[in-house]
């Protein structure tokens, strides 16, 4: 009888792969042995009074406020350009109709970006004061009380 049909694992030169017996999780509620002691119920603080920062209604005023912000102070500043820049390319005859001396309408259009520019960060600043600067200092106060809260437990 030739090697070739002795069975592998009956040869003195190999041995099995050791195979450890897998390794299941235990689950805290379903214990995997019976005199395992049942688990430890958690422990439940107290909720806060107050729904939780990241989900406070006052965070997304603040989100809202500061988005019409930054869009009519945007809107400001690029809709005057866009105009200016429509009215070079669409109306040259407009453009270049003088006003008064030696000064054309596209000049002085061009030079009145500037006054609308400082209007446009005049009005950021003016809805910043009176609308999303109160906001954010309410929830800046909240969230200081929050913390206070929490250093003491």
């Amino acid at each position: 009888m030739s090697d070739a049909f002795i069975p592998r694992h009956s040869s003195p030169e190999y041995s099995a792969p050791h195979h450890s017996p897998p390794s299941y999780p235990t689950h805290p509620t379903y214990p995997t042995y019976p005199w395992q002691p049942p688990p430890a119920e958690p422990v439940r603080r107290p909720l806060p009074q107050h729904p939780p920062l990241g989900h406070h209604s006052d965070l997304r005023m603040l989100r809202t406020a500061y988005r019409w912000q930054r869009r009519v102070a945007t809107l400001t500043a690029l809709g005057y350009f866009a105009l200016f820049l429509a009215l070079s390319a669409f109306a040259p005859s407009f453009m270049t109709a003088t006003v008064s001396g030696g000064l054309t309408m596209g000049l002085l259009l061009g030079l009145l970006q500037l006054p609308v520019t400082c209007l446009a960060i005049g009005v950021y600043e003016y809805t910043a004061r009176r609308g999303v600067d109160p906001i954010a200092d309410r929830i800046r106060r909240q969230a200081a009380l929050d913390t206070g809260r929490g250093a003491a437990r």
